[in-house]
């Protein structure tokens, strides 16, 4: 473990609290509901069954929000220690596709088969398999298993390690309903810690936003708790991994790329002063002339390209230091709980969490049984009037409309808007088309998606279902050259519609299938912790048979050649992933070049032009003397090659500088590249670095 990492686990659980002692668990029957902004979206049902030498566990699990959600059921047996000794898990993940996974240890011998792999080892000592396609309750289970083991951690299968941490101590619920709950936090499951509660039993009493049945009412205070919890968590990682230096910072013998023109500079030396550019010089000259009370940062030939943007993000408490590390500086938060999304944002100013810059956009949906529960849900247009002067008084930059929104409040809702200085951009709603909101006011599309599907529905079809997604594969014999779609094309081109494509998650969704490594993620997946990189082989889309695969493929070649047409034609288009780790972000503009952009211009569309949307271009978007830092450094040339991206070596935004291999050691992801050499100066001026170098807790995509 690194001790940055070490650190983490001293500074946030290391408060003297000490577990109760181990309560060997009853398992017994049990129910829970599945909360999403006050409406329940879903279940878990436990039923238990003897087994020899054990217990088995029946675990219905059921999710539907916004139309999609895991459904599958799992039979999981464990022997009298409390470990997982064989299971079955089939049924539907999130948008539809099959799961199908099974395992068995018998003896020294473990074989199992799931959707990302399946495979035989000999096993010299137990280990506890991690379900790929599982269920919140799933953690319980890992929970009770490791509070037998020594130092609460044991081996997992197929790879990896898993950690249990005791938190505090809290109670819950009033009179005959009290009860004492203990939080657990679970390390190496994914990318961010799981946070559990269990009772003086050890059984299950919430996970995430699922609550054990009759305690519905404790779910809003409990999230808020989970919140804080991993709040202070990415406080403590700010403290350790968002450096600052006194005095100015020369970053030198570095090549700076200039959106505007395409072009890199000679060899260069960049002085920060703050959070400010404050001189660029050619290399020679400030090599004879450089103060000695400066931090010199060696570049050594690299690239400075100005920070990109993920014009759509959602964000949560652990997307910023991910985003960072890939250059990225700049978000569009298309929807959010409103509320954390200002403290988030307050905290970024403060300097106490990281993350980039935010820019929030308000999110408006229509009451339905496919309700997405962020933002304002109305059941009214005068609901959906007050929802858009709440969001204009709030500050907010645009209005996004979202799928079970009701078509015929638009035009209203846009005018005024509109009259109110917001731009409307969203989802197609369902019953409407993407025509129709050209008419009635939309300034923009979201999700590339949402502007075909007007090309392929048929009437009455419902798009607050996956077919929003499954559909798409009628684009595969999509003729461009159609009356419709050439209709549509020359109408984004006369009123300046913009389109924020998200192509790569539209790649991900249509492209993965079980077992194999989709194209958007093959460069970094090998790094990511073993649970991760498992979720991302898998099916997301049922398929009847080879041929309905095959029609996938052909239609995203058809996506990438409509994305190549609107460009041609001028139609502006917006990077956005609907993602939050920032890989993503890389990818989409790497989409962008097979659509016929060149590199340069690619960097230009996720850096320059995205400044010059927001209007922030006089601060941002280029590296230019008295313009704020906002900037990343690679190691190769990114206009002749956009995998140069991949190779983030530091990043600067707001007046602290990061190293990406330090916050991938830290979030336990194998960093990429390593860090330039940071020398510091001579004299007596001294650094305030942070290392010794060298509410909700947010939106998920709504896609």
């Amino acid at each position: 473990m690194s001790l940055i990492r070490s650190a983490l686990l001293t500074t946030v659980f290391g408060l003297g609290f000490v577990a109760p002692a181990f309560v060997v668990p009853a398992f017994a029957d049990a129910s829970f509901v599945i909360i999403q902004n006050g409406e329940t979206v879903g279940h878990v049902e436990v039923v238990e069954t003897a087994a020899d030498k054990g217990k088995t566990l029946n675990i219905d699990y059921f999710v539907d929000d916004n139309g999609r959600g895991p459904k599958h059921k799992q039979a999981i047996t464990l022997n009298d220690k409390g470990l997982p000794v064989a299971g079955q898990i089939s049924g539907t993940s999130l948008m539809g596709g099959t799961v199908a996974e099974s395992f068995a240890i018998k003896g020294t011998s473990f074989t199992w088969s799931s959707q990302a792999d399946a495979g035989k080892m000999a096993l010299k000592t137990p280990k506890l398999y991690v379900v790929n396609d599982s269920n919140p309750y799933d953690l319980a289970i890992y929970a009770r298993y490791l509070l037998t083991q020594p130092n609460q951690t044991a081996d997992a299968l197929p790879g990896g390690s898993v950690r249990l941490q005791a938190v505090k101590s809290i109670n819950v619920g009033q009179g005959e309903q009290a009860l004492k709950v203990t939080i657990y936090r679970l390390d190496g499951l994914d990318l961010a810690p799981a946070y559990i509660l269990l009772d003086e039993q050890n059984e299950l009493f919430a996970a995430g936003n699922m609550v054990r049945k009759g305690y519905e009412a404790e779910i809003k205070s409990l999230g808020r708790l989970n919140s804080e919890l991993e709040a202070e968590r990415q406080k403590t990682l700010q403290a350790e991994l968002g450096h600052r230096f006194d005095g100015p910072v020369r970053i030198r013998n570095v090549r700076v790329f200039d959106p505007k023109t395409g072009k890199l500079s000679g060899l260069s030396s960049v002085v920060i002063n703050g959070d400010t550019i404050a001189t660029i010089l050619p290399e020679a000259e400030a090599a004879t002339n450089a103060p000695k009370d400066e931090t010199i940062i060696d570049g050594e030939g690299g690239t400075l390209v100005p920070g990109l943007h993920d014009m759509h993000s959602h964000t949560t408490r652990s997307s910023g230091l991910f985003l960072l590390a890939s250059g990225v500086t700049s978000v569009r938060d298309m929807g959010n709980d409103n509320g954390f999304l200002d403290t988030q944002i307050r905290l970024m100013a403060e300097g106490t969490v990281a993350g980039p810059r935010i820019v929030r956009n308000g999110f408006i949906e229509g009451k339905s049984p496919y309700s997405a529960n962020h933002g304002f849900v109305v059941n009214s247009l005068d609901e959906a009037m007050k929802a858009v002067r709440w969001y204009a008084d709030h500050g907010y930059y645009q209005l996004k409309i979202y799928n079970s929104f009701n078509p015929d409040w638009i035009p209203a809702v846009a005018a005024e808007s509109h009259r109110l200085g917001m731009d409307v951009v969203g989802h197609i709603p369902a019953f409407y088309t993407p025509d129709r909101g050209m008419k009635d006011g939309y300034d923009e599309i979201t999700h590339i998606n949402q502007l075909v599907l007007g090309w392929l529905l048929k009437d009455g079809e419902d798009t607050r279902t996956p077919l929003r997604l499954t559909a798409l594969a009628r684009a595969a014999t999509l003729d461009l050259n159609s009356a419709p779609v050439q209709a549509s094309v020359a109408t984004m081109k006369a009123q300046g519609m913009g389109l924020d494509t998200t192509a790569v998650i539209v790649e991900r969704l249509m492209l993965s299938r079980a077992g194999k490594v989709n194209p958007a993620d093959e460069w970094y997946l090998k790094n990511m912790p073993i649970g991760y990189q498992r979720y991302r082989k898998r099916t997301y889309v049922p398929l009847k048979d080879a041929a309905e695969d095959k029609s996938y493929f052909t239609a995203f070649d058809k996506l990438v050649d409509i994305m190549k047409m609107l460009h041609q034609n001028g139609i502006q288009l917006l990077p956005g992933t609907d993602d939050t780790l920032g890989f993503s972000v890389k990818r989409e503009l790497e989409l962008y070049v097979k659509a016929g952009m060149t590199p340069a211009e690619a960097l230009k569309v996720g850096s320059y032009d995205m400044e010059v949307y927001f209007g922030r271009d006089q601060q941002l978007g280029t590296i230019e003397r008295g313009k704020l830092a906002d900037f990343f450094l690679v190691k190769g040339d990114p206009t002749k090659d956009l995998s140069a991206l991949r190779e983030t070596r530091m990043v600067l935004k707001g007046g602290f500088v990061y190293f990406p291999n330090e916050i991938y050691d830290a979030l336990g992801i194998t960093p990429f590249t390593t860090a330039p050499k940071v020398i510091r100066p001579a004299s007596p001026v001294a650094t305030s670095d942070h290392s010794d170098h060298g509410e909700s807790d947010g939106a998920h995509f709504h896609y």
